[in-house]
């Protein structure tokens, strides 16, 4: 800004110009104080910090598979003691299908039949329970879902978190087509028996 001062020895005015003091931490105005760019782009891909701390830590790892398991093992018990339900029932069943699907990626694929007998074990238990209503294991089924679950437990401490995605994956993708092929099955019968 520019303001004119009165000169006594000269009739025109000589403009002076005004100090501002400096601000800390402030760029009003000042041309002096420049901004470095934020936009530097980086070399890694863009990932968020959460899922590189899940692909990349193992500590991280541990929660995760110690809360798949702990369900996995109430469940089992609760079967064993005779309160079962259809939601433990598909915990169980989802797990063994994550189990196989790992088998499938070569984790501890020279156990795979075990994984077999607790998938026969989970339709014996199904069907006793469609016949009487009773969710209950007898101790070949609890002993059989029992190696399973070691089983498990061992292909989630190898298994690379990618692994252990993609068997969820596969595992839904199985779930939703056997659910629409139950749909499909019970649509046709409505449909005969109307017909």
């Amino acid at each position: 800004m520019m303001l004119s001062t009165p000169n006594a020895s000269s009739k025109y005015s000589v403009p002076a110009q005004q100090t501002v003091p400096a601000r800390a931490n402030t760029s009003f105005g000042s041309p002096a104080v420049k901004k470095k760019s934020t936009n530097m782009k980086s070399a890694r891909p863009a990932v968020s910090p959460l899922l590189r701390a899940l692909t990349y830590s193992r500590a991280a790892r541990e929660p995760m598979i110690d809360a798949m398991l702990l369900r996995c093992y109430a469940a089992l018990d609760a079967f064993d003691r005779g309160h079962g339900s259809q939601p433990l029932f598909m915990t169980l069943c989802r797990h063994m299908l994550v189990a196989e699907e790992l088998c499938q990626l070569g984790h501890a694929p020279e156990f795979e039949d075990d994984i077999t007998l607790a998938h026969e074990a989970l339709v014996e238990l199904d069907a006793r329970h469609s016949a009487d209503g009773a969710w209950t294991l007898d101790a070949d089924e609890h002993a059989r879902l029992c190696a399973a679950l070691d089983v498990l437990a061992e292909q989630l401490e190898v298994a690379t978190l990618e692994h252990i995605a993609q068997a969820e994956a596969r595992m839904v993708t199985q779930s939703l087509v056997a659910a629409n092929m139950r749909s499909d099955i019970g649509h046709a019968q409505a449909v005969s028996s109307a017909g």
